[in-house]
């Protein structure tokens, strides 16, 4: 096996060179034309907005600050440029059911054009109509109408009365009405005279009133007869001198918009409705009414029911419209009907509906955030019942839960035709994907936005001209080519991967204005790469209290981690630490102990119930891996424990194997351990090493803790081979290995790293199906066997073991 050699500095880092670069500084840059490093999610996007299925609404997942939000928003508007505008839309008092409003829909312009057109006729309606009402010719035909209708009234009163005179009675008005009495020189007789009477003559006046009497009820008849047929005449008059106004108004308006079956309708509805409410134009006198001991102002006729309510206007839209809700309430989103209140009373008409997102993003497109609509309730099962039906409907959405009904307006539904695209992280897309079957059939189209991207030239230009479209947008200092380069490797480093450059520009863009701003209080005319270095590291002390105070734990030894000496069964592992706006390694001690038994090795963390199911089944591999290689001639009977020390938060992943296999095995070999050295690494059940995540934070937290407490030169980190591709070590680390203070050993195998921390060869078995004498595994098979001999004796009945002694 050969032996592990430590890395070069050369392999610790990528360095993009500043003079792979053709310009001076950023200014000299085209403006950027593409989106860059999501080729997958961009054709996605593309294929969801090109097909026209309702069902093929767009879901647009992936981590924060990868530009999913700001993508979206600039593809969809540039495509909806070339999109033809959609109609506008309106509502309109429905004159059959007034408690629901009509939904009518015009070519862009339109709709604001008929809402002037309807409030210019109803002014000129208010101004005109009095004026014709009020002309003498009118007058004139009015009361000749009038005097008509009373001159034949009071000749039917008058001819009964004469009749009735005939027989010795007379008409008298009381306050219940006409009623005929007797009389006596021709004025109504009292109670008292008419008591007075022979009864012969009383019997023959009440004959004579009964017969009067129904002639009275005749007469009346006649005269209401006579009224009506006067108002039905007055009425005629009315609307044939109204029409002379109305007609032409409304026939002007029925020619502009004749191409429109509902406007039509509707236009039409409104003339019926003056010509029938001819009264509520005419001229009112100023009457107040009294409300207990407050007056009020008599209300004035209300014509907001011949107004157009324009929900919609695209009239200056250009395209198709793009809505980006940040707010997804129920209210909106769908539109609301707002209420007056007036002396306690709320009340509510169709002029006051108001549109939501989705009736402006309607023959558009709507973009919103999936955690958004699922915060606010009513929403996610609206959005799904519109896709569904084609249609919007505007609801109280609260009704279901109150104790009383109230009375509101039920507006007809507008159909709709919107492609969605919601915005969100991968749990909630897969969360809605495996929890809500309807959800499968409405967002079929995944539109997944990468991290990373590959690192070749074209990407790295990219990144130039991405730099230089942010200058340019947030108004920042220049960058030169040092600093491009600089903001490339960070880059790198964000990816954790020196092949591939990362796609989270959000963390990019912060960078380049935090450089901007040191630039500028240097005084430097461009950004440079020290300007992006002392952003790096003024971010770092930003946000590394935690880490500082840790490192001074260690280094008072409040924290026990030895970085020098040797020590029997006991290593340094790595963690690495992310409160969330910041990442570090923390070194920690891990210890074993073996003894007799037949327990097995046990995971303390596991025990006490701080340990994770990654972390089991990693000491499960390592026992796998002891009984592999150390079990095939005689079973293994051990009792270990192993322990991260001073450990008081839960533990999981699998990248201490390595640590807690090199300590298991020291503690069975008795040979001490290297503890200028970390290990880090996940292992398999071959003793292959594993890649692990995080490598640059475990290794600059060691680095910093051995730099704390004093380098030595003899100090360093284990690390999986497979791990060198994504080394992107800050420049102290770098300096330090090129100095040889300090040691990076990338291994393959288990063995390797057991090597460089005994300093003792590990041996592989001979022919003779045993291990070279003084190899580690010579000495860990020995005491394993130990083990498994003194457990056998110890558990012999003491007769047996008297025989054996003979």
């Amino acid at each position: 096996m050969p032996k592990a050699t430590p890395l070069q500095a050369e392999s610790l880092r990528w360095r993009c060179r500043p003079e792979a670069f053709a310009f001076e500084t950023t200014e000299d840059l085209p403006a950027l034309e593409e989106i860059i490093g999501q080729d997958r999610a961009l054709r996605s996007i593309e294929f969801g907005l090109g097909i026209a299925d309702h069902n093929y609404n767009i879901f647009v997942l992936g981590e924060g600050g990868t530009g999913k939000s700001t993508t979206v928003k600039d593809i969809v508007e540039k495509r909806a440029k070339a999109e033809p505008v959609p109609d506008d839309w309106c509502y309109v008092f429905n004159f059959s059911d007034t408690d629901s409003p009509k939904a009518l829909n015009l070519p862009p312009g339109k709709g604001s054009e008929l809402a002037s057109e309807m409030g210019e006729l109803v002014e000129s309606l208010r101004r005109d109509i009095p004026r014709v009402v009020e002309s003498k010719d009118y007058e004139k035909h009015r009361d000749e109408i009038i005097e008509g209708q009373q001159e034949r009234t009071r000749t039917l009163f008058f001819r009964l009365e004469q009749k009735a005179m005939e027989k010795g009675l007379v008409l008298k008005k009381s306050v219940s009405g006409l009623s005929v009495v007797p009389a006596r020189d021709g004025k109504a007789m009292s109670h008292d005279e008419f008591e007075a009477l022979p009864n012969g003559k009383k019997a023959a006046i009440e004959e004579d009133l009964k017969i009067f009497q129904d002639r009275l009820s005749d007469a009346i008849r006649e005269a209401r007869v006579i009224e009506k047929e006067t108002k039905e005449r007055i009425n005629a008059l009315d609307r044939e001198v109204v029409q002379y106004v109305v007609n032409p108004l409304v026939n002007e308006l029925l020619e502009k918009f004749s191409g429109f079956p509902g406007v039509v309708e509707f236009i039409n509805q409104v003339r019926e409705d003056v010509l029938g409410n001819i009264d509520d134009f005419r001229p009112k006198e100023e009457q107040a009414i009294a409300l207990g001991a407050l007056r009020l102002p008599r209300q004035e006729p209300s014509f907001e029911r011949y107004k157009v309510n324009l929900m919609v206007n695209n009239s200056e839209t250009i395209g198709a419209p793009v809505v980006y809700e940040t707010n997804p309430t129920y209210y909106n989103l769908f539109g609301r009907i707002e209420y007056r209140v007036q002396f306690g009373v709320a009340s509510t008409d169709f002029t006051m509906i108001k549109a939501g997102s989705i009736h402006r993003a309607n023959g558009g497109y709507l973009i919103v955030n999936a955690l958004d609509i699922l915060r606010n309730i009513f929403v996610y099962d609206s959005i799904k019942r519109m896709i569904k039906n084609g249609e919007t409907r505007m609801e109280d959405v609260w009704e279901q839960y109150r104790l009383v009904s109230t009375t509101t307006l039920k507006p007809a539904p507008i159909p709709v035709n919107i492609k969605i695209a919601l915005i969100g992280d991968p749990f909630i897309y897969y969360l809605l994907y495996n929890l809500d079957t309807e959800y499968r059939k409405l967002f079929k189209v995944k539109a997944d936005f990468d991290t990373v991207m590959p690192r070749d030239d074209d990407n790295v230009f990219k990144y130039a001209l991405f730099a230089a479209a942010r200058c340019r947008a947030n108004g920042l200092i220049p960058f030169d080519r040092s600093g491009v380069a600089r903001i490339v490797e960070y880059g790198c480093r964000l990816a954790g991967d020196q092949e591939r450059l990362s796609a989270r520009f959000n963390e990019i863009e912060n960078l380049m204005t935090e450089a901007s701003y040191w630039a500028k209080t240097s005084g430097a005319a461009a950004v440079s790469a020290s300007h992006v270095e002392t952003a790096e590291r003024e971010r770092i002390y930003r946000n590394s209290r935690i880490e500082d105070r840790l490192r001074e734990y260690i280094k008072e030894d409040t924290i026990m981690v030895s970085t020098d000496g040797r020590a029997v069964g006991q290593v340094n592992g790595i963690a690495v630490l992310d409160p969330g706006d910041y990442a570090f390694g923390k070194p920690s001690r891990i210890t074993a102990r073996t003894f007799m038994g037949d327990s097995g090795v046990v995971n303390i963390e596991r025990e006490v119930k701080l340990s994770g199911r990654i972390h089991n089944k990693a000491l499960l591999i390592l026992t796998s891996f002891l009984g592999e290689r150390y079990g095939q001639n005689f079973p293994l009977t051990l009792s270990a424990s192993i322990c991260f020390e001073q450990l008081y938060d839960e533990i999981e992943g699998d990248s201490a194997t390595l640590s807690e296999t090199y300590a298991l095995l020291s503690s069975l070999s008795g040979l001490a351990l290297d503890q200028g050295i970390a290990v880090t690494g996940s292992m398999n059940q071959k003793g292959e090493v594993q890649p692990i995540g995080g490598v640059n934070e475990k290794i600059e937290g060691f680095f910093e803790v051995c730099r704390a407490k004093g380098l030595t030169g003899r100090q360093g980190v284990i690390i999986p081979r497979r791990n060198v591709r994504n080394l992107m070590l800050k420049k102290e680390v770098i300096d330090a290995v090129a100095g040889d203070r300090f040691r990076i050993y990338p291994i393959d195998m288990v063995d390797e790293g057991l090597e460089i921390l005994t300093g003792a060869p590990v041996g592989e078995r001979g022919t003779d199906g045993r291990y070279p004498d003084g190899a580690v595994n010579n000495l860990v098979e020995t005491r394993l066997l130990s083990l498994a001999r003194s457990f056998k004796e110890f558990g012999r009945p003491p007769q047996k073991k008297k025989e054996k002694e003979a």
